[in-house]
Parts: C-alpha cells; sequence; structure tokens
C-alpha cells in the first residue's frame, strides 16, 4: 500500500469533512442575516474565498481517489471499496456544480431566501457524503495499521 498516497487522500478527505460541517451548520445558515444592501458583495468575496480554501483538497481527493482505485488495498478490503469512494468523489463534484454552484450563482446577484433554502437544503448531500467518506478513509487507514502494528 502507497502510504504517503493513502495519507494525502485522507487528508484532504477528513479536511473537505470538516469543512463542509463548518460551512453546513455554521456559514450557510448565516447567509440569511448578512442584510440585503451588502449581499451581493459578500457573496462575490464568500466565492473567491471559499474557492481558495476548497479548491486544491478538492482536486488532491479526486485525483487520489482515481490513482487509489489501482492501487492494492488494506488486507481484507474488498476492491469495490476503491470504486465506491470514487464514485462518491464524482457524487460530490457533481452535486457541487449541479447543485450548490447554481444556487451560488442566483446569490451573487443578491439574497434569494429560495435559492437560499435550495443551498442549505441540497448541501446536505454533501455534508453527508463527506461525513462517509470521512469514515470509509479512517477504516481504511485502520485496516492498514492493523497490518503494520
Amino acid at each position: 500500500m502507497d502510504r504517503l498516497l493513502w495519507l494525502v487522500h485522507a487528508a484532504s478527505t477528513l479536511f473537505m469533512a470538516g469543512v463542509i460541517a463548518v460551512i453546513q451548520i455554521v456559514h450557510y445558515p448565516l447567509f440569511a442575516r448578512v442584510g440585503t444592501a451588502g449581499f451581493p458583495a459578500y457573496a462575490a468575496e464568500h466565492g473567491w474565498r471559499i474557492t481558495w480554501v476548497v479548491a486544491g483538497p478538492m482536486l488532491v481527493e479526486l485525483a487520489t481517489a482515481v490513482w487509489l482505485v489501482f492501487r492494492p488495498l488494506p488486507p481484507g478490503v474488498p476492491a469495490w471499496m476503491a470504486w465506491a469512494g470514487l464514485a462518491a468523489v464524482i457524487a460530490l463534484w457533481l452535486s457541487t456544480f449541479l447543485l450548490q454552484v447554481p444556487q451560488h450563482e442566483v446569490l451573487r446577484v443578491g439574497f434569494d431566501p429560495e435559492a437560499h433554502r435550495r443551498l442549505v437544503f441540497t448541501n446536505w448531500l454533501r455534508t453527508a457524503l463527506w461525513f462517509l467518506r470521512g469514515v470509509w478513509v479512517l477504516y481504511l487507514l485502520a485496516r492498514a495499521m492493523e497490518r503494520e502494528c
């Protein structure tokens, strides 16, 4: 098993699980409290800043998920788990660009309660997927450590 590859993959997944939890529980709900006048500037700034936080880890997670389907898994871990992990990453990207980004585009023009509601609601999918991916990578790391210890 490629230790560094797995560690980088786990780090990117766990980082994103933490980020999405904060976004879902704290940040997105507070959009409604920004105020109408300053919301377009706030939304634009949010988009620029959050991209710097998530783009790198998301790209690393995707690249390593692709790579890992072709690498040996820890003993006792079936190959389908790597493919399921990659499928979850692809689902996260699809959710991001098909569900959340369109709501952000509406909100960039000005606060829209319905777009905000859809953003918070659809983001639960990403929150759940990253949580499950976090559990998945911790399970795989635990299996790998069992063998090493």
